[in-house]
This record gives C-alpha cells, sequence and structure tokens, in this order.
C-alpha cells in the first residue's frame, strides 16, 4: 500500500524549467504538500531519499538548499557542463554553457 501511495503522489511532482547563473543550472521541484510531510524537517536530502520519493531527473543535480517558507519545494542544482548522463563534468559541454550564459546575459543587457 505505501508504494502505491507514493507513486500516485510521484505523478502529481512538478518540475519547473531550468535556469542557471555562470556556475550552476537550477530548478525547482514541488512535491505534493502531504509528501512533503513526511521529509526530513532540517537537512538536506541525499540523491537516494529524493530519488525514494518519486522525484525524477537526470544524473548530477544535488538537493542544495531548503526553502523554509515552502518546505514542499526541493531546490536543486548542479554545475553547468554536467553531462546529464554520467553526471559527470564535461570540459567541452561547460565551456558550452558558460559561453551560451554569457552570451544570453549580453544580449539582454544591450536590448
Amino acid at each position: 500500500f505505501l508504494h502505491f501511495h507514493i507513486f500516485r503522489m510521484a505523478s502529481r511532482i512538478e518540475y519547473s524549467e531550468k535556469y542557471q547563473d555562470d556556475s550552476f543550472e537550477y530548478r525547482h521541484v514541488i512535491l505534493p504538500k502531504e509528501l512533503a510531510k513526511t521529509l526530513p524537517k532540517a537537512r538536506l536530502l541525499s540523491e537516494q531519499e529524493w530519488r525514494g520519493i518519486g522525484v525524477q531527473q537526470s544524473r548530477g543535480w544535488g538537493h542544495y538548499a531548503i526553502h523554509r517558507p515552502e518546505p514542499h519545494i526541493l531546490l536543486f542544482r548542479r554545475p553547468l557542463g554536467t553531462d546529464p548522463v554520467t553526471g559527470k563534468i564535461d570540459n567541452e559541454l561547460e565551456r558550452q554553457a558558460k559561453d551560451e550564459y554569457l552570451t544570453n546575459l549580453n544580449d539582454n543587457i544591450h536590448k
């Protein structure tokens, strides 16, 4: 019964679009509030823990912060250039991602 209940709640997990700065890409994951109530309150979740409650995303993401006013929103980040299959930083992907970020930043400043 417990596995079915977690599976049913996992289907209601929402994922933000990815966003980035010059070092990391970020996303937030919105859990059903009843699922969030079962999680530890004062510490970050390990990958095994967040995958165990049904969060699904490619490799390399880490739960990096707790937003206390909204504990049902998990904040994730991974270094720019992380290969989503291996979870390891690929130097060429990192260079491309940083170049793209700087180009977009420049374009937005000069609009």
